[in-house]
């Protein structure tokens, strides 16, 4: 009887041994392919111009820091913050201050800002029209259609003196807070990248400079209106807490805040865009 009992009780030291052990294995190669190596960091940001800005700060990289800058593009401004979350990138450049905190309110983000970018300031462009006064009844108007940027879009009409909103309206606005439209404006939610190339078919036009350059358009010389220097909506680099002390992310943000990123800035958007650093 004693025999048989530690013959079973041998077999389930082995069962469990064996299945502890297997857990170690797992969680080792599991580590093994979450680890980045350390000469590396992958990069998240906006198909377009922004992306031309990031190729440029990893030649800089690698020839100062012998850091690998791996670029991830996105055209969907929803998942950079997702894919920062779930660890398929180390960091992004793409958003502004209010389009982060308005998704870290919406997802509970745990995330830290490290660095600038620039400022790419928002203006009203039109085909049609010279000035803002001569806006007319029923004007179509195109924005867009993101979250940050729609009410960055309707703060800057607001400003321009063509809506009213919400005493409360801030950077979470939508066309729902609109209280007052008195030229009855007919409003247009579009994908950003989109809005330059719909000025032959609307009255109004409310851009990001990052799509209205390449389209030929330029804020100080064809906005009607324009953001000025004092606004939020600088774009900045972001990680997840914990990740703000790697020595790679300084190492990027000083290949970014280079003289050559500077030039290509100023070879892509004509010198409107404004450096934050």
């Amino acid at each position: 009887l004693n025999e048989r009992i530690y013959a079973v009780k041998s077999v389930h030291f082995l069962k469990s041994f064996t299945f502890l052990y297997l857990i170690l294995i797992f969680s080792l190669v599991a580590g093994c392919r979450n680890s980045e190596p350390s000469d590396q960091i992958r990069v998240g940001t906006i198909d377009g111009p922004e992306t031309e800005l990031m190729e440029t700060a990893q030649k800089v990289a690698l020839a100062k820091y012998g850091l690998k800058v791996k670029i991830i593009p996105f055209t969907d401004y929803s998942l950079p913050n997702q894919a920062l979350n779930d660890g398929s990138i180390d960091i992004n450049m793409f958003q502004t201050f209010p389009f982060l905190r308005a998704d870290v309110k919406a997802h509970g983000y745990n995330f830290k800002v490290v660095g600038l970018s620039f400022l790419y300031p928002m203006a009203i462009y039109s085909k049609k029209i010279k000035s803002i006064g001569l806006v007319p009844l029923n004007a179509t108007v195109a924005i867009p259609n993101d979250p940050s940027n729609e009410a960055r879009a309707l703060l800057l009409l607001q400003k321009a003196g063509l809506i009213h909103l919400k005493k409360n309206a801030n950077a979470l606005a939508t066309i729902q807070d609109i209280v007052e439209n008195p030229k009855k404006l007919q409003i247009k939610e579009l994908d950003a990248a989109q809005i330059p190339r719909t000025l032959q078919d609307v009255t109004l036009a409310v851009a990001n400079t990052n799509y209205a350059v390449p389209a030929g358009l330029y804020p100080t010389k064809d906005g009607l209106f324009l953001e000025d220097k004092n606004s939020p909506y600088m774009n900045i680099f972001v990680v997840k807490a914990g990740f703000e002390n790697d020595p790679r992310v300084q190492k990027l943000l000083q290949s970014f805040h280079s003289r050559a990123v500077l030039n290509k800035a100023n070879e892509l958007f004509k010198g409107q865009a404004i450096p934050g650093w």
